[in-house]
C-alpha cells in the first residue's frame, strides 16, 4: 500500500502511527503538544523512536469532548503539517471527520485522513478523500452502543463504511479500517472487538489498532491515562498476532520493540 510516496508491506509487518495531539483537551496529553516547538520536538521524538505515520489531530474526540469548527481545527493542524512536511521524511495523517479540514489538510500536505466516523458525519468526506487520492482510514463508530447482534452489526457497520468509500470513487487500495475501540461501544463491547480482530483483518482491507492508554485498559486495570503503557502493549501484540498493519499509539518506542517480539516469536 502507498501512503503518500511511501510504499508500506501491510501484508507482511505492522506498522506505529505516531500520535500528535495539538489539542488542549485530548484525554491523554491535553495540551503537551499545543505550542508549535512542542509539537516538532514531539514529532522528531517519535520519528526516532521509529515512528513509520505522524496522525495530527487538532480536535479531542475523548468522551465528552468539546466539539470546534471546522475553522478553529485548521488553525490548529495546518501550520503543524506544513512545518512537519518541510522539516520531515514522513508520511503525515490528519485526524478529521470534517471535509473541510481534510481538504485543507491534503491540500498541505498530508497523505491520509483518519476519520473516526468512517465518512458518515459529514457527506463531502468521501468527495474530498477521493480527489485528493490521499489514503484514508476508516473507523467503526456510532452514537449509542445499541446493537442487534454486536459483532455481527459491528462487522456489518464497518463494511458501510467501505461501501461508502467506493461510492465517493476512493481506490481500494486507499483504505485502511479501524474497529473503533472506545466509539460507541461499551467495556465487554471493547474486549469482544480485541478478542476477534480477525473479523476486520479477513475482509482484505490493512487494519489499524487505536487502543493506547484507552478506558478499556484503565477500567480493566483500575489505572489513569498516563500508566496504561503495559496495558496498551499488550494489544499491541494482540493486533500483531491478528495481522494488524497499523498501531496508533502515544509511546512509540516501547509498542514498536514490543511489534518486533512478537513477530521474531511468530518468525515473520
Amino acid at each position: 500500500m502507498k501512503i503518500g510516496n511511501y510504499d508500506f508491506d501491510v501484508k507482511n509487518n505492522t506498522y506505529v502511527m505516531g500520535i500528535l495531539n495539538v489539542t488542549p483537551d485530548s484525554f491523554s496529553d491535553g495540551g503537551k503538544w499545543f505550542n508549535m516547538d512542542d509539537a516538532l520536538r514531539h514529532c522528531e521524538s517519535m520519528i526516532n523512536e521509529g515512528a513509520s505515520i505522524i496522525d495530527i489531530g487538532g480536535e479531542s474526540t475523548r468522551p465528552g469532548y468539546k466539539k470546534i469548527s471546522a475553522g478553529e481545527e485548521i488553525e490548529r493542524v495546518i501550520p503543524v503539517i506544513d512545518r512537519i512536511r518541510s522539516s520531515f521524511d514522513i508520511p503525515v495523517s490528519v485526524d478529521t471527520y470534517k471535509s473541510e479540514v481534510a481538504a485543507e489538510a491534503v491540500r498541505h500536505g498530508a497523505d491520509m485522513v483518519n476519520d473516526i466516523w468512517g465518512l458518515k458525519a459529514d457527506p463531502e468526506m468521501g468527495r474530498v478523500i477521493a480527489q485528493s487520492g490521499a489514503a484514508c482510514c476508516l473507523m467503526h463508530n456510532k452514537s449509542e452502543a445499541v446493537y442487534n447482534d454486536f459483532t455481527q452489526d459491528f462487522v456489518n457497520e464497518t463494511l458501510e463504511c467501505v461501501s461508502l468509500a467506493k461510492q465517493a470513487g476512493i481506490a481500494e487500495d486507499r483504505i485502511i479500517l479501524d474497529p473503533g475501540i472506545g466509539f460507541g461501544k461499551t467495556y465487554e463491547m471493547n474486549l469482544l472487538v480485541l478478542r476477534n480482530l480477525n473479523k476486520l483483518t479477513d475482509k482484505g482491507y490493512p487494519v489499524l489498532l487505536g487502543c493506547s492508554r484507552k478506558s478499556v485498559i484503565g477500567l480493566t486495570l483500575d489505572l489513569p491515562a498516563d500508566q496504561r503503557l503495559e496495558g496498551t502493549l499488550v494489544t499491541t501484540v494482540s493486533a500483531v498476532m491478528s495481522g494488524c498493519a497499523f498501531v496508533r499509539v502515544h509511546d512509540v518506542r516501547e509498542n514498536l520493540r514490543a511489534i518486533r517480539m512478537t513477530r521474531a516469536i511468530l518468525g515473520k
